[in-house]
């Protein structure tokens, strides 16, 4: 459910998005209001949701996760056990970094981190094929990152 956001809450969104770690005091002359106010309106912020968690964004590659495989999964069919199954399973996965359950010719579209291309084979052959149900994987190996972001864009939301 969409949360109704006002500019003062769009504001200080958009400072946590590019730093979480910023104090209240700081944000609060950012944004030209008190601390308190602004306390609160993150406290509202978590409470509702709209902030699901403060994270550290690592670099996949400076930790050893060089290669990006996008993988879609078809599955063979579609009986009502048979796509949760497939979704905890690979909840299961630490190499899964994403699922997307999609409309169209295939039904999810996974964002895979392995060491290598013989680790996303190992993978691919001992886990993911092995997935009761699944007909047909498509990958792909990402060669670059033209956009990366964790920043969603609020004033183009609110626009």
């Amino acid at each position: 459910m969409k949360e109704n956001l006002d500019g003062l809450d769009v504001r200080i969104l958009d400072l946590l998005q590019r730093d979480a770690t910023l104090p209240i005091a700081e944000i609060a002359e950012r944004v030209a209001s008190s601390k308190t106010v602004v306390w609160r309106r993150i406290q509202k912020l978590l409470d509702s949701g709209v902030i699901r968690e403060r994270v550290a964004v690592l670099d996949h590659r400076k930790v050893g996760l060089g290669v990006m495989v996008i993988a879609h999964v078809k599955m063979a069919r579609h009986g009502r056990d048979v796509l949760p199954r497939f979704l905890e399973a690979v909840k299961l996965f630490p190499q899964v970094i994403e699922c997307h359950t999609l409309m169209g010719d295939v039904d999810f579209l996974l964002k895979i981190l392995v060491e290598s291309v013989e680790d996303y084979e190992h993978f691919f052959w001992q886990k993911l094929s092995k997935i009761d149900g699944v007909q047909e994987i498509s990958s792909s190996i990402s060669m670059s990152q033209t956009v990366n972001t964790t920043r969603l864009p609020l004033h183009a939301a609110r626009g």
